[in-house]
């Protein structure tokens, strides 16, 4: 064989040998996350699940993909999003933004892992077998938030003991249910009444408050709900403008104006989700991951907004306050 042939060949070979190994890599992993509400209403708790993420290794456009599905608040579409995922046979299912996010996807596979973030009970809603335990496909993180409108309501009566109370639910919210009962418990426990209102849109919101102030509600418990989330500032505006003390479930809503809030953190369970996506990309399997709970319960106190609304604090429940927003 010539030189100049020789050297031709060995030339082509190498610039091959790239290529060869190119192919040869692995593709990379796909998470797929699907949430009951829309990108916009969320970015804090989007940014800390790519946190978690990195906490265990990966980094999305680097090595791993992300494929989104947002319902934007419209829950019957959640079925069809989870069934597309499935059969675009993603590495892991991150079910996210309400309870009928997680049941989309546990009723969706049995075989590719999913990681929730719940507000409620998720043994008695049938996600996981038990907590320390999954048992199946499936772990996550639970707020139970669901279940805290009881105790948001024994708050909101301390503050205000000879105010007529009430409550607002999203009828399309699977965990709406979980509250009512949870409310109606704690208000025959301390004899009192609450008056329900419903709302799952924007302008249902408005006529909401219409209905609070004809009926002089003094006093309002938002439920746990991620289409309320995506709503803050509309509802701080509304009960702000109905003259209407309420308190919230998330801390952001006592941040943005509204009078205060008790529940869990709600960050903590999307960076868990993402180290936990992490974990199992790395080979872990769910059913030996425990579901974490929350540890701290918050109650948060604008102090601006209650002397607005003329609302005095009496010093004990101050002082359970974890923070006071001056």
């Amino acid at each position: 064989m010539r030189r100049r042939e020789f050297i031709s060949l060995l030339g082509g070979a190498a610039a091959a040998w790239p290529l060869t190994a190119r192919a040869q890599q692995k593709p990379m992993p796909v998470i797929g996350f699907m949430h009951g509400a829309g990108a916009a209403a969320f970015p804090e708790q989007l940014a800390v699940f790519r946190e978690g993420l990195r906490e265990s290794g990966f980094v999305e456009g680097q090595n791993v993909a992300i494929e989104y599905r947002w319902a934007e608040g419209q829950f019957d579409r959640l079925p069809a999003m989870a069934a597309d995922l499935v059969s675009r046979n993603v590495a892991v299912i991150v079910a996210v933004g309400g309870v009928s996010s997680n049941l989309a996807a546990k009723q969706a596979t049995s075989t590719i892992p999913v990681v929730f973030v719940t507000g409620t009970d998720p043994v008695k809603l049938g996600l996981v077998s038990t907590l320390n335990h999954p048992g199946g496909n499936v772990t996550g993180y639970s707020l139970f938030i669901a279940d805290l409108g009881g105790k948001a309501l024994g708050i909101l009566h301390e503050l205000l003991p000879n105010a007529p109370l009430a409550a607002l639910l999203n009828p399309a919210s699977a965990e709406s249910q979980s509250t009512l009962s949870d409310l109606q418990r704690t208000a025959q426990r301390l004899g009192i009444g609450v008056h329900v209102v419903y709302a799952s849109t924007s302008p249902e919101l408005e006529r909401a408050f219409a209905n609070l102030t004809e009926r002089r509600a003094g006093g309002l418990v938002v439920g746990a709900d991620v289409f309320f989330g995506g709503r803050i500032e509309q509802l701080v505006s509304l009960a702000g403008r109905h003259r209407i003390p309420t308190i919230y479930y998330r801390r952001e809503f006592a941040d943005k104006g509204g009078l205060m809030s008790y529940g869990t953190d709600q960050p903590a369970g999307y960076r868990l989700a993402g180290v936990y996506a992490g974990r199992i990309l790395k080979g872990e399997k769910p059913a030996d991951m425990p579901v974490v709970q929350p540890t701290k319960f918050e109650l948060v106190v604008n102090m601006k907004t209650a002397k607005a609304l003329n609302v005095r604090f009496p010093p004990n429940l101050l002082a359970l306050a974890d923070a006071v927003i001056e």
